[in-house]
């Protein structure tokens, strides 16, 4: 039996007298795909900002590896291993993709000012060691032809593969992917897939995925968490999902 990795334990946030969550509740085990999906407007993004701390819930609390972290900062979380794209690209668009990539890796980075300064001794050998790294996630998600090139110069596409590697630059267990395809073309969404299947597979992260793609949901995930209007109305393995009364209302309008 798979370990739980990060229980949303009955979570409600409101925005004055909105409701955006109420009593949202579910576990992610480690090493699987859950996506979580619903209409515009069922709370998907907010659940994640409420993961990594961007949103602080009014009722319940977050637990990520035995450890509430319902208190801690987005850093701090970070740092104990969330990292997240965003569902509007978040990158320094005047930076090149590799001082993207490297700047994810502050986190790690352990020399003082003084040494970073005169880049000298341990500083020198600590950007070295980063900059491999950096230069691994690149080799893996075949962006090496714009390593240099500034960001805000590049295809929709490409940036939204920049800010998936600037998230593995954060070394995730849990990966939180927020509509990474969103705005793709086909073949774009096709690549996305696959380098999400290998992050999975190959580097055994734990992703939690946020898609309007339901087919891709469908394909790639192993288990649903279904939103609407902040309530979670289902859950299960995608063809529980597909079955659900609950769920084909809040899509379709009817049950059939």
């Amino acid at each position: 039996m798979s370990t739980t990795q990060l229980h949303v334990n009955n979570i409600s946030l409101r925005f004055g007298g909105i409701k955006a969550l109420t009593k949202v509740d579910f576990e992610v085990k480690q090493g699987e795909i859950l996506a979580i999906i619903g209409p515009n407007g069922a709370g998907k993004t907010s659940t994640i900002n409420s993961i990594t701390g961007f949103y602080s819930p009014q009722e319940g609390n977050i637990i990520f590896e035995g450890q509430d972290i319902s208190k801690l900062t987005p850093s701090k979380r970070s740092t104990l291993g969330i990292a997240r794209t965003f569902q509007n690209i978040a990158l320094y668009t005047n930076m090149t993709t590799l001082d993207n990539l490297m700047a994810a890796r502050h986190i790690f980075m352990k020399s003082g000012l003084l040494s970073c300064a005169l880049y000298w001794g341990f500083a020198q050998r600590e950007e070295v060691e980063h900059r491999r790294f950096v230069e691994d996630i690149i080799d893996f998600l075949e962006i090496q032809h714009i390593r240099k090139t500034t960001v805000g110069q590049l295809a929709y596409g490409l940036r939204k593969r920049v800010e998936l590697g600037r998230a593995l630059a954060m070394e995730p267990r849990l990966l939180l992917l927020d509509e990474p395809m969103a705005g793709m073309n086909v073949e774009e969404k096709e690549d996305m897939a696959r380098f999400i299947l290998d992050v999975h597979e190959q580097r055994q992260t734990t992703i939690v995925l946020i898609e309007h793609d339901m087919g891709l949901v469908m394909d790639i995930a192993d288990r649903i968490v279904v939103l609407d209007f902040g309530q979670k109305i289902g859950q299960g393995t995608p063809e529980e999902v597909r079955n659900n009364p609950d769920v084909i209302k809040a899509y379709l309008g009817s049950t059939k």
